[in-house]
């Protein structure tokens, strides 16, 4: 299926001419029938004679219905601009082309309806279309005179969509979907039922959704699937679905503007730097305004960082992607003011003076299509996941200048100056106290700041190493400095009577304090174990030996004798020895060898 939106002038004939192409009445609500004017969105659809079937929005032309004109026109890739030859371009003709051109829709026909009310006046009325529409992606559309009242110009006007729809890109069934929900209600039943224009992605009977809403987000299971009141087990783009929710959420909490989601695919924001496409310079337009998108409508702030660009902080969180387009209307207006695309979802805070104006300078040169080397280069590193949930394109090859670290994207500038920060800290921490076991690995993640995630890698490419939970540089060990002595004379002292250890005070006296020990063990000079009991590393191999000596089990007081030493060293190099397996404890006072 293809869909269409209509856009024009009031009574213009819009719901007139999708009548007769369709043979379906779109106006839903018995007030519109019955004053012949459109209020809210109206829909029917047909099938061309190449087999192409055609869904039509009709939208309503009155300045009071902008608000759900746009709801209409937002998420359609194609338009029917319609303009009465008897009646030629009006106000709203124009209101209908700016938020034409602010959406960026670049495909559609020109219709000129009512041409039996101006024989031989179509050609003037056509000039002036042709002039107001310079400046649009619709300066060149195909423009076909038709009546609805006898006939005239609406096979042409079939083959004219034909022609165009056959020109539109092909969407993308493959990708994830976002389908803006343009009307909720209840169907007896059946339950709650949802519809919208799916413009990419393929629904699917059971899929699992995120449906995002002004109230937070709920998921929710697909019941069912109907296009053109057909059901189906699944539907592609570009159509208009309805979506049968299995959610236990009744009509009423669904309102247009809602989306459903494909889950952990997209980014919801509420600050993006955008570049103005249309209509007023930012400098120039008030600081509070409304912002369209799809088919939702959210107030916003606006803060300008230059005639062309501008951030824009919504008042509720958006699915959003790079390239989206914005239309953005005043509180109170009737038109639209500007038309805006998006650059960046997930923009860099601006705290310093003159913020504004360097991110101004950076996004003169950013693509509103996204590119994958700056917005990896302008974050360091970033996760490939996450440069999707942007909507940053071709990501099926890694760009020249970036390195893979599993799901990270890292750029090599930035990886090399993490590289040089944590060696440089690292070296510099070992001159600084050579007693120092490195660096730690919270200080090390601090450097790193938002990529503390890559901290493993960077220390590989770093050429440092991991010992004992600490950064080092490769095969160092610590400089015990004024501390040799001391641990000279222990070892001495150790080696003579390997479980004499020393008391608190014999330590103390030899210039050796908590900071000291550590050092001298991770360089391998001495052992730790229990509360202040100070061995040589070998010491646990020699009380093995001593132990498998004696007759199994032993008790504890056995264990002191055969080494001759003191329950305040027994006791903890006992339970060392447990830990590692070598011995076994069987009861309160008995071991034995394992």
């Amino acid at each position: 299926m293809f869909v269409v939106a209509t856009a024009g002038h009031v009574d213009h004939g819009k719901s007139t001419l999708v009548r007769a192409l369709t043979g379906m009445e779109p106006d839903r609500w018995a007030e519109e029938r019955r004053r012949g004017l459109t209020i809210d969105l109206g829909f029917a659809w047909t099938r061309l004679s190449s087999g192409r079937d055609v869904a039509f929005v009709d939208v309503p032309g009155h300045e009071r219905f902008l608000g759900n004109m746009l709801a209409g026109l937002g998420p359609a890739p194609a338009v029917c601009f319609v303009v009465a030859a008897d009646e030629g371009w009006q106000a709203q003709s124009s209101d209908h082309r700016d938020a034409i051109a602010a959406l960026g829709i670049s495909h559609g026909i020109v219709v000129l309806t009512r041409s039996d009310r101006a024989p031989g006046g179509s050609g003037q009325v056509l000039a002036r279309v042709r002039a107001e529409l310079e400046g649009t992606g619709l300066k060149d559309a195909p423009a076909v005179a038709v009546s609805a009242v006898d006939g005239t110009g609406l096979e042409e006007l079939r083959r004219a969509l034909d022609a165009m729809l056959s020109t539109l890109p092909p969407p993308d069934p493959d990708t994830r979907v976002r389908l803006w929900i343009d009307r909720s209600f209840t169907i007896s039943g059946a339950g709650t039922v949802v519809t919208g224009t799916l413009s990419s992605g393929t629904l699917s009977r059971g899929d699992r959704l995120v449906l995002a809403g002004s109230a937070g987000t709920d998921v929710v299971s697909v019941r069912a699937l109907h296009s053109r009141n057909e059901a189906a087990d699944s539907i592609g783009p570009t159509s208009r679905v309805a979506v049968n929710l299995r959610a236990g959420l009744s009509a009423e909490a669904i309102h247009r503007g809602d989306v459903l989601l494909t889950e952990d695919s997209w980014l919801e924001v509420d600050t993006v730097d955008v570049r103005r496409t249309t209509g007023t310079s930012f400098t120039d337009i008030p600081a509070q305004l409304f912002v369209h998108v799809g088919t939702a409508v959210v107030p916003c702030r606006v803060r300008p960082l230059g005639e062309d660009h501008a951030r824009l902080t919504l008042d509720r969180r958006f699915p959003l992607e790079l390239g989206d387009r914005l239309v953005l209307r005043a509180a109170g207006g009737r038109g639209v003011l500007a038309g805006a695309q998006i650059l960046d979802v997930d923009p860099p805070a601006l705290d310093r003076r003159g913020d504004a104006a360097r991110r101004a300078a950076v996004l003169a040169d950013m693509s509103p299509g996204g590119d994958a080397l700056t917005e990896i280069a302008r974050r360091g590193a970033v996760r490939v996941e996450q440069l999707r949930r942007m909507g940053v394109s071709h990501l099926d090859e890694v760009p020249d200048g970036v390195r893979t670290f599993g799901d990270w994207w890292v750029h090599e500038a930035a990886l090399e100056g993490w590289r040089r920060r944590v060696r440089s800290a690292v070296e510099h921490l070992a001159k600084q106290d050579p007693l120092a076991a490195g660096l730690s690995h919270g200080a090390a993640r601090d450097l790193l700041g938002p990529a503390g995630a890559l901290l493993e890698a960077v220390v590989r490419e770093a050429g440092l190493e991991y010992r004992a939970g600490f950064i080092t540089l490769p095969g160092r060990r610590p400089d015990l400095g004024a501390a040799e002595a001391g641990i000279a004379v222990l070892e001495k002292r150790l080696t003579a009577g390997p479980f004499a250890a020393p008391e608190a005070h014999d330590l103390k006296g030899l210039g050796l304090g908590s900071r000291e020990l550590a050092a001298a063990e991770r360089s391998g000079r001495l052992l730790r174990i229990g509360d202040g009991v100070v061995l040589l590393p070998r010491a646990p191999a020699l009380a093995m030996r001593e132990l498998a000596a004696l007759p199994q089990p032993f008790t504890t007081s056995e264990a002191r004798k055969a080494l001759d030493t003191t329950r305040r060293v027994v006791i903890p190099l006992l339970e060392y020895l447990d830990g590692r397996g070598w011995t076994r404890r069987l009861d309160a006072n008995r071991r034995s060898i394992t």
